[in-house]
């Protein structure tokens, strides 16, 4: 008996929970922990999500979703990180790939996912 587990929700969740709460404590509460800016610990765990479920990726064998996972995460960390436009700009090009071969791929799946099932 096999029993399949989506880890993808619930580590999205945890992360974006946690950059939530990073964020809000550097807005409200101080601007830094232990001298870093409260922000930037937020979008470097939002950006870890990102990886984090690159590697989820990867180790299932969906090595395209895995790239394009990372790719994202990667670009959030060249925007976060970025001193100059074309920095930025590398940034939103891995963000805008990366995340639109996720968001079709989803979609043709559950494509796919419903033609099969009637």
């Amino acid at each position: 008996m096999t029993e399949q587990v989506d880890v993808q929700e619930l580590v999205i969740g945890v992360g974006t929970v946690l950059a939530f709460v990073l964020y809000g404590y550097g807005t409200f509460l101080r601007e830094t922990i232990l001298g870093v800016a409260a922000t930037d610990l937020a979008v470097g765990a939002f950006a870890g999500t990102f990886l984090v479920v690159a590697v989820l990726h990867g180790a299932y064998g969906r090595r395209d979703f895995a790239v394009a996972h990372a790719a994202a995460g990667a670009g959030l960390v060249f925007v976060a990180a970025a001193s100059s436009g074309p920095e930025v700009l590398v940034g939103i090009l891995l963000l805008v790939a990366g995340g639109s071969y996720v968001a079709v791929a989803t979609m043709r799946a559950r494509r796919d996912r419903r033609a099969v099932q009637g």
